[in-house]
């Protein structure tokens, strides 16, 4: 029975890891992770006794493995968390306006996505681009409700060197003073946000228009105050913003330490580790 179990999860996760291949879902890259985790104890399992190697009941063994799995990838993902804090890229990069104009995939799940911008109101306000090194940039398209008080970034985001994925942030300032932020984005964050920051975020919500219509339900009662400031110039100073904020909550090294500490504290790596656990196997947030 154990030896079926084994092959039916290997099966699956095979076919779930090609079609996620094609698609860039988190959806299925979560499941894609917990199959892994599963095949990793269950198969070590099963050839540990099919030779007798250890004399353990399967159970105990498969249960004894994914402990194992889970501290191989405890160490992974701490070792991969320390060279980010030591390396030269930018924890947040800034964005220019992209010279090229809009730069709008062509593959048919991305072209129903702009036609649904322009079906419900949302004009394009500028294209924007961020380096994070290697000459690797990060796209975006910030458009804009015909109200002028939603604005929606949508940033493609390469998951491999055949797959590209999509998030979208939308953001809305109130007459209270308030920053409302509605993502979908998937790559842990785990610092700070300033006080008059509400973010919300939402790593499963892949549809767009679920996604909208959470941020407008969010702003029900709310005025909402148009922009004023380009999409560049608005990025740029939320950026600086937030890296200026966890500095001084200790989440960020001082500026003069992290040549020889790193960009990212002790404190702050930890933060990142969990939110790295919450996002690949929950799909949550820790924030």
């Amino acid at each position: 029975m154990e030896s079926y179990l084994t092959l039916g999860l290997i099966a699956v996760a095979i076919v779930i890891m090609q079609l996620n291949q094609r698609l860039g879902s988190p959806v299925l890259a979560i499941f894609s992770r917990w199959l892994r985790w599963l095949v990793f104890g269950f198969g070590v399992a099963h050839l540990c006794v099919a030779f007798e190697l250890i004399d353990r009941p399967f159970w105990v063994l498969a249960v004894a493995f994914m402990l194992l799995w889970f501290l191989i990838e405890t160490i992974y993902n701490w070792l991969g968390i320390q060279a980010l804090s030591v390396s030269p890229l930018p924890l947040f990069p800034r964005y220019i306006e992209s010279p090229n104009g809009e730069e709008w995939p062509t593959l048919p799940r991305f072209l129903k996505i702009r036609e649904w911008l322009r079906a419900n109101g949302f004009s394009l306000v500028q294209p924007v681009k961020a380096e994070i090194g290697g000459g690797i940039h990060l796209r975006s398209c910030v458009y804009q409700d015909q109200a002028g008080g939603i604005r929606l970034q949508i940033t493609f985001m390469p998951l491999s060197a055949a797959t590209l994925g999509v998030c979208y942030s939308l953001v809305s300032h109130t007459a209270g003073g308030q920053r409302l932020v509605t993502d979908n984005f998937y790559i842990p964050y785990a610092g700070f946000y300033p006080e008059h920051w509400f973010v919300e975020r939402l790593p499963l919500t892949r549809s767009l228009a679920k996604l909208v219509a959470r941020h407008r339900a969010r702003l029900a009662g709310e005025a909402a105050i148009p922009f004023t400031s380009e999409p560049v110039a608005d990025l740029n100073a939320q950026q600086h913003e937030l890296d200026q904020l966890n500095t001084q909550l200790g989440f960020l090294n001082p500026h003069g330490e992290r040549e020889e500490f790193g960009k990212i504290s002790q404190a702050g790596r930890y933060r990142i580790w969990k939110e790295v656990w919450m996002l690949n196997y929950l799909g949550r947030s820790s924030q």
